[in-house]
Protein backbone atom coordinates (compact mmCIF):
# COMPACT_ATOMS: atom_id res chain seq x y z
CA UNK A 1 0.00 0.00 0.00
CA UNK A 2 1.30 3.38 -0.88
CA UNK A 3 0.98 6.45 1.36
CA UNK A 4 -0.16 9.29 0.04
CA UNK A 5 2.23 12.40 0.31
CA UNK A 6 1.11 15.13 2.80
CA UNK A 7 1.67 18.96 2.09
CA UNK A 8 1.59 21.76 3.97
CA UNK A 9 -0.42 24.99 3.49
CA UNK A 10 0.98 27.42 5.97
CA UNK A 11 -1.61 30.11 6.65
CA UNK A 12 -0.48 33.51 6.83
CA UNK A 13 -0.42 35.13 9.95
CA UNK A 14 -3.73 37.65 10.34
CA UNK A 15 -5.79 35.37 8.13
CA UNK A 16 -9.61 35.25 10.63
CA UNK A 17 -10.05 32.58 12.27
CA UNK A 18 -13.90 32.23 11.18
CA UNK A 19 -11.49 31.58 7.90
CA UNK A 20 -9.50 28.84 9.83
CA UNK A 21 -12.48 27.34 11.39
CA UNK A 22 -14.37 27.43 7.52
CA UNK A 23 -11.17 25.52 6.57
CA UNK A 24 -11.17 22.62 9.44
CA UNK A 25 -14.86 22.10 8.66
CA UNK A 26 -14.85 22.08 5.26
CA UNK A 27 -11.18 19.98 3.60
CA UNK A 28 -10.00 16.43 4.74
CA UNK A 29 -6.98 16.74 6.52
CA UNK A 30 -5.38 18.60 10.31
CA UNK A 31 -4.75 21.75 11.16
CA UNK A 32 -0.59 21.32 12.57
CA UNK A 33 2.04 24.14 13.56
CA UNK A 34 4.68 24.67 11.01
CA UNK A 35 7.71 26.54 12.17
CA UNK A 36 9.09 28.51 9.52
CA UNK A 37 11.48 31.68 9.00
CA UNK A 38 10.06 34.76 8.02
CA UNK A 39 11.09 37.16 5.53
CA UNK A 40 9.95 40.59 5.80
CA UNK A 41 10.38 43.70 7.42
CA UNK A 42 11.75 43.79 10.92
CA UNK A 43 11.58 40.09 11.29
CA UNK A 44 13.67 39.24 8.94
CA UNK A 45 15.29 36.21 9.34
CA UNK A 46 13.48 35.06 12.56
CA UNK A 47 11.71 31.72 13.16
CA UNK A 48 8.31 31.31 14.39
CA UNK A 49 5.32 28.99 14.74
CA UNK A 50 2.47 29.57 12.67
CA UNK A 51 -0.65 27.26 11.36
CA UNK A 52 -0.81 24.97 8.12
CA UNK A 53 -3.24 22.83 7.10
CA UNK A 54 -1.60 19.41 6.11
CA UNK A 55 -3.52 17.25 3.70
CA UNK A 56 -3.45 15.57 -0.22
CA UNK A 57 -1.57 17.88 -2.72
CA UNK A 58 -5.27 18.29 -4.40
CA UNK A 59 -7.12 19.29 -0.95
CA UNK A 60 -4.02 21.95 -0.09
CA UNK A 61 -4.20 23.61 -3.53
CA UNK A 62 -8.10 23.97 -3.05
CA UNK A 63 -7.61 25.14 0.67
CA UNK A 64 -4.81 27.65 -0.30
CA UNK A 65 -7.53 29.20 -3.29
CA UNK A 66 -9.96 28.86 -0.73
CA UNK A 67 -8.10 31.42 1.41
CA UNK A 68 -7.06 33.56 -1.05
CA UNK A 69 -11.00 33.95 -1.90
CA UNK A 70 -11.65 34.73 1.40
CA UNK A 71 -9.42 36.95 2.33
CA UNK A 72 -9.92 38.83 -1.24
CA UNK A 73 -13.71 38.90 0.42
CA UNK A 74 -12.72 39.88 3.74
CA UNK A 75 -10.61 43.04 2.20
CA UNK A 76 -13.41 43.77 0.27
CA UNK A 77 -10.98 43.64 -3.33
CA UNK A 78 -12.87 42.27 -6.61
Amino acid sequence: MTETELYDVVIPPGVPQKVIRQIVEQFPGELVESRQRLHFANMDGLERDLLAFRSDLATAQAVEQFIYDQLKDFIGEE
